[in-house]
């Protein structure tokens, strides 16, 4: 015990995200001298039971949104709860953070001070071991590259006056290496780029930097991907799936969904035949947040029609919570989790939540949110994980690319024991 690091100080700093937003940055000393950070990210489409975000409310600094109290939370009770923890000890890392707080929803110190906290621990821990972060928090068989889905056309709450669907994403699964899967992806980004000029359509770009086009229809944006797919000079369905993550609750109200671009409002039942349809016409394989994140009974008939054709995640269903979780297992809703570290708040948390998704053959998929920042701590976690999928935005903008690039150069750190999970990661992959 005498030679193991223990956490000697913490300090936390307000930054700026990718909105221009402040985000809290938290670092770690141990008594080895060995220091780390990490930075949180922010969602703009949240769910209504995340881990709660401590916002100042200060209307004369940043709008509101200023975190200086999430800073002096972790320079003062985060501080005084971790300082002489060991930093190998993750769980007993999280369970004094989580018990500081107090609170299910962490809205005493806030989710984004103890998340920080916590990444930061994780990271400190790995560098005292002389692991990656993959490897520290996945163990000697962590070796599974994901299939990235890039987020290539934007609307909803990330793209506004673009299409009622928050996201449409390429997903190459059809590559044979993340580097060409990455590579299949940038060349049909910029096709997409090129379809949508031609076509006399903005090619300006949202939070995750994908384009923001104004479409008469949210099925002419499927179109126009499939049209770039092939512009490329890939197989759509075959090297290159669609992706998407429509949001419901951002167009659910009074208990119809209301597509503004098609002109309908539909209810439950008509919300899930019109997805029904997409399934049958598009090569999609991955479908997220189809439905509102209270309609329950929906989900359940969704994934009771469709839950054999493609994947169903929840992401404000489930908001990265075992809790929620457990009832989608037990309801037969989705077949799939988001994995978000920020909605629930600890690492530990977060893989915990994942392990009973495993268990249950649920398949799991890593996710930025549209606030990001330079960090790249989800890429070591969807290899930890081996869950092989992640989303991470389009191939641009510095803070999403931030991620595939260390995901190239894990893929390099690996050499020939990296496999790319492609295909099979949509047919319940497990760990390996």
């Amino acid at each position: 015990m005498s030679n193991r690091a223990v956490i000697e100080a913490i300090s936390a700093d307000e930054i700026l995200d990718s909105r221009g937003n402040p985000t809290v940055e938290v670092t770690v000393t141990l008594s080895s001298g060995v220091t780390a950070s990490a930075a949180v990210p922010s969602g703009a489409s949240t769910g209504e039971f995340e881990a709660v975000e401590l916002r100042d409310r200060d209307p004369g600094r940043y709008g509101g949104k200023g975190v200086l109290s999430a800073v002096k939370h972790v320079n003062e009770q985060i501080a005084w709860a971790l300082t002489g923890t060991p930093a190998d000890d993750q769980r007993l890392v999280d369970e004094k953070l989580i018990a500081a707080d107090g609170s299910e929803s962490k809205h005493v110190l806030g989710a984004n001070a103890i998340l920080g906290a916590s990444l930061a621990c994780a990271r400190a821990g790995a560098v005292e071991s002389g692991l990656p972060l993959f490897r520290y928090l996945g163990g000697a068989s962590a070796h599974v590259l994901p299939v990235p889905m890039f987020n290539v056309l934007n609307g909803g709450k990330h793209g506004h006056q673009g299409p009622d669907v928050q996201e449409f994403k390429l997903v190459p699964l059809g590559a044979p290496t993340f580097r060409e899967a990455l590579r299949y992806g940038a060349e049909t980004y910029h096709a997409l780029g090129a379809v949508l000029a031609d076509a006399g359509a903005s090619t300006n770009v949202g939070d995750e930097g994908g384009y923001v086009p104004q479409l008469p229809s949210n099925a002419v944006a499927v179109e126009l991907i499939l049209r770039a797919i092939e512009r490329a000079g890939y197989r759509p369905g075959e090297d290159i799936a669609i992706g998407i993550d429509p949001a419901a609750s951002s167009f659910y109200e009074n208990g119809h969904y209301h597509l503004t671009r098609d002109n309908q409002v539909l209810s439950s039942e008509e919300m899930i035949a019109y997805w029904a349809d997409w399934v049958s016409r598009y090569p999609l394989v991955s479908l997220e947040d189809p439905l509102a994140d209270n309609d329950w009974k929906g989900f359940a008939a969704l994934t009771r029609e469709l839950g054999d054709k493609v994947q169903i995640v929840g992401d404000d269903l489930f908001v990265t919570n075992r809790k929620f979780l457990q009832r989608g297992i037990d309801e037969h809703c989705c077949n799939s989790i988001l994995i978000k570290l920020n909605q629930i708040g600890t690492v530990t948390e977060t893989l915990d939540t994942a392990e009973l998704a495993f268990s249950a053959g649920y398949t799991c998929l890593v996710s930025h949110r549209s606030g990001e920042t330079e960090d790249t701590s989800i890429a070591d976690l969807a290899v930890a994980l081996g869950c092989g999928q992640i989303k991470s935005g389009a191939p641009a903008r510095g803070e999403r690319v931030a991620k595939y690039n260390r995901l190239l150069a894990i893929e390099r750190m690996l050499g020939k024991d990296a496999r790319f999970a492609g295909r099979e990661a949509f047919h319940q992959l497990q760990r390996r």
